[in-house]
């Protein structure tokens, strides 16, 4: 096998931009509102085309169904049925819907989807740019829907600052929005399940005002919770040409941060893929014998699990994703 690379799945939003095409290199018309780039998925909503290679052409579900076993390792085991992650690139040129997402059992139920934890790496903000990050302390219920009844929500959103480099976890429950002048890479569990309940009184691309679900995230919202740092804080590990930060372990995902000066060198033991997505600086991948495959900001990069060894070479940053 080799180093796969996807065709983006782009998705327009009436808070799109043009920063995909101007940050990223992303091949979309500066005129259409893109808000995301849905870079690796296998979902309903979505599903991603393979762009190298032999297998160019290929759908993931296709490449699942029948290289599985090649590919993910002993991983297909997690996802004969359906692929766990889903990952993107969000322009946010404007502020998207104030919004939660179900847990798995509750999605499963009522969706027949997986729910949705996500992660959210900051690739660029405008200064000043800030995301709602859940409630204010001792919000209840009772708060929340008197909210929605008065059509504000000033005194029960937690709002904070946020710039490039930052990391934010969301768990399933968490209310939530991303803020205007804030580009994103996003990892998240492989569910497109949002229940917005405050869109800012405004209409969709349709002109009609987009739909609230506002029984159901009251369903889904967990009010017992309140993070103390949203920012996900962690320790730098100085290694052999590069730094790396272990910022979020969870049951669906782990992601670090590779700052690499010189190269980064791993070694797949065919128990698991791995993804990597360039959020700055440019490289080359050597693996095999003498394969070379560049990659550069704005891509994103499956690396399968019977690749064995391979080296990235170059200066930049790169989020690393294992399950």
């Amino acid at each position: 096998m080799y180093s796969i690379k996807f065709e983006p799945v782009f998705k327009e939003k009436v808070w799109g931009g043009n920063k995909l095409a101007k940050y990223l290199s992303k091949d979309v018309s500066m005129d259409v509102k893109v808000g995301e780039s849905w870079e690796i998925a296998c979902h309903r909503e979505g599903t991603s085309k393979i762009r190298n290679g032999e297998y160019k052409g290929l759908t993931l579900e296709e490449l699942i169904k029948h290289y599985g076993d090649i590919v993910f390792g002993k991983s297909i085991e997690k996802i004969t049925d359906r692929f766990p992650l889903l990952i993107k690139f969000i322009d946010a040129n404007d502020k998207l819907s104030v919004q939660v997402h179900p847990d798995d059992e509750y999605a499963m139920k009522f969706e027949d989807d997986f729910g949705k934890t996500e992660m959210w790496y900051i690739v660029d903000a405008e200064p000043g740019a800030k995301l709602v990050y859940g409630l204010k302390k001792g919000i209840t219920k009772e708060d929340f829907i008197k909210a929605i009844e008065n059509n504000d929500f000033d005194e029960i959103l937690r709002e904070i600052e946020v710039k490039k480099g930052d990391v934010v976890f969301i768990p399933a429950g968490t209310i939530h929005a991303i803020g205007k002048g804030i580009l994103i890479a996003e990892i998240q569990q492989s569910s497109d399940i949002t229940y917005r309940v405050y869109d800012w009184n405004r209409v969709g691309l349709d002109g009609k005002p987009r739909e609230l679900h506002i029984e159901k995230a009251l369903d889904v919202i967990n009010f017992d919770e309140y993070i103390e740092k949203p920012k996900v804080e962690s320790t730098i590990l100085h290694k052999d040409g590069y730094k790396k930060v272990n910022y979020v372990s969870c049951k669906y995902f782990n992601i670090e941060i590779l700052d690499v000066d010189k190269h980064y060198k791993n070694n797949m033991n065919e128990e698991e893929f791995e993804i990597y997505l360039c959020v700055d600086g440019e490289f080359n991948i050597e693996y095999g014998r003498a394969n070379l495959e560049s990659f550069k900001k704005g891509e994103t990069i499956l690396m399968p699990a019977n690749i064995g060894d391979f080296i990235i070479k170059g200066k930049g940053r790169i989020i690393r994703v294992y399950l």
